[in-house]
């Protein structure tokens, strides 16, 4: 499977106070808000990029991320993000390996339930260890998000 590694997302309580924080600190630029409201799952998030580097702060609002923040708290790193050139292909070669893509909620995800509410096209590995969640994004749509993100940012 051809991954690059793409971004962890971290859990906050207050979106607008962690993306100032790294803006002064790193001097980041930082996306406008974004919404994310799914099947139960609803949190605030931006995306955040000094250098070669981003992540995405993520502001639980309801939901398992709102429980998990809760439970363990703020700045939790709960999941690594990676980008693949063909996402369906992902998505073959994890079930061929007896892997289940699950959605943002821990269902099962079928191959045309990729997309998320921007419409790039997503699926989530089941967490095996704990906490810990491994997210696949095709590449070139997320590029295009993150860029049109930027575009339309005035922060």
């Amino acid at each position: 499977m051809d991954l690059k590694f793409s971004h962890v997302d971290v859990l906050v309580g207050n979106l607008e106070e962690a993306c100032a924080y790294y803006a002064r600190v790193f001097s980041a630029r930082v996306s406008r808000t974004l919404v994310w409201d799914r099947g139960g799952l609803h949190v605030r998030y931006a995306v955040v990029l000094f250098g070669s580097e981003r992540f995405m702060l993520v502001e639980p609002i309801a939901g398992n991320l709102k429980e998990l923040m809760d439970r363990l708290g703020e700045g939790t790193i709960y999941r690594h993000c990676y980008s693949t050139p063909d996402i369906e292909a992902a998505y073959d070669g994890l079930v061929a390996a007896g892997v289940q893509p699950e959605d943002e909620n821990g269902n099962r995800l079928e191959r045309d339930g990729l997309r998320t509410p921007s419409g790039t096209r997503i699926l989530w590995l089941p967490k095996r260890f704990g906490n810990f969640s491994i997210e696949l994004l095709e590449e070139q749509e997320l590029e295009r998000f993150i860029a049109e993100l930027f575009a339309d940012s005035a922060r």
